[in-house]
C-alpha cells in the first residue's frame, strides 16, 4: 500500500467513525427506546419473525427460508447502497449502527415474501404474479405510509416507482436463484471416479 493510499484510507476510516458516532448521538436524542417510532420499528422486526415461526410450512422450510434469505440479502444490499448514496434514509432505527433499516431488511419484507411464496406453492398459484403484487404493495402503499409517519425519507430523485423496480429486481433474483437450487437438488451430479 502506498503512503498516499494509506493516508486516504485512514481519512475515510476516521470519517466513518465520526459518522457512526453522529448516528449514535442522533439515535440517543431522537430514535431511542422512549420514542414511539422505535416501538413501531421494533414491532416490524419482532412480529413477522414470530408469525413465520408458527406459519412456515414445515415440510419445506429450507426452500421457503432460502427464498426469504435471498429476498433479505438482496434487499439489504440495495438498501445499503440507497442509504449510502442518499436515495433512501430512515430517521428512526432500532439498531443505530446498522447501515439499513434492520426491521424491514431482516424481518418484515423477507417474511412477507416468504409467506406469499409459501402460499403460492401450496396453492399452485403464480409466484411471479403474487410477488409483483407484493412488490407493488410495499412500493405504493406501505412505503408511502411509512413516509407519512416520517419512518422513511426519499432523496436525490428517488421515488416509489423506482422502489417498485428495485423490488421487482430483487423478486426476480430470488426466484431465479431458488429455482436453480431446487433444480440442483432434484438433479444431483453423479460421481465419477
Amino acid at each position: 500500500m502506498t503512503e498516499e493510499q494509506g493516508k486516504r484510507l485512514n481519512d475515510i476510516l476516521e470519517l466513518q467513525e465520526k459518522v457512526v458516532s453522529l448516528w449514535m448521538d442522533y439515535w440517543k436524542d431522537f430514535s431511542h427506546i422512549g420514542t414511539g417510532p422505535f416501538w413501531v420499528i421494533l414491532i416490524m422486526l419482532v412480529v413477522p419473525l414470530i408469525i413465520v415461526y408458527f406459519k412456515i410450512d414445515r415440510t419445506k422450510p429450507f426452500q421457503i427460508a432460502f427464498y426469504g434469505f435471498n429476498i433479505h440479502t438482496w434487499f439489504t444490499y440495495s438498501d445499503a447502497i440507497a442509504m449510502r448514496t442518499g436515495y433512501v434514509y430512515y430517521p428512526y432505527q432500532v439498531i443505530p449502527i446498522m447501515p439499513v433499516n434492520f426491521a424491514l431488511d431482516a424481518s418484515l419484507v423477507p417474511v412477507t415474501f416468504m409467506l406469499v411464496y409459501q402460499w403460492c406453492i401450496d396453492n399452485n398459484k403464480n409466484v411471479l404474479l403474487y410477488g409483483v403484487l407484493t412488490s407493488a404493495f410495499f412500493s405504493f402503499v406501505f412505503k408511502p405510509l411509512m413516509a407519512a409517519f416520517n419512518l422513511i425519507k426519499l432523496g436525490n430523485g428517488m421515488n416509489y416507482f423506482y422502489l417498485f423496480l428495485n423490488y421487482l429486481l430483487i423478486l426476480f433474483l430470488a426466484m431465479i436463484l431458488t429455482k436453480v437450487f431446487i433444480y440442483l437438488k432434484h438433479h444431483p451430479k453423479t460421481k465419477t471416479n
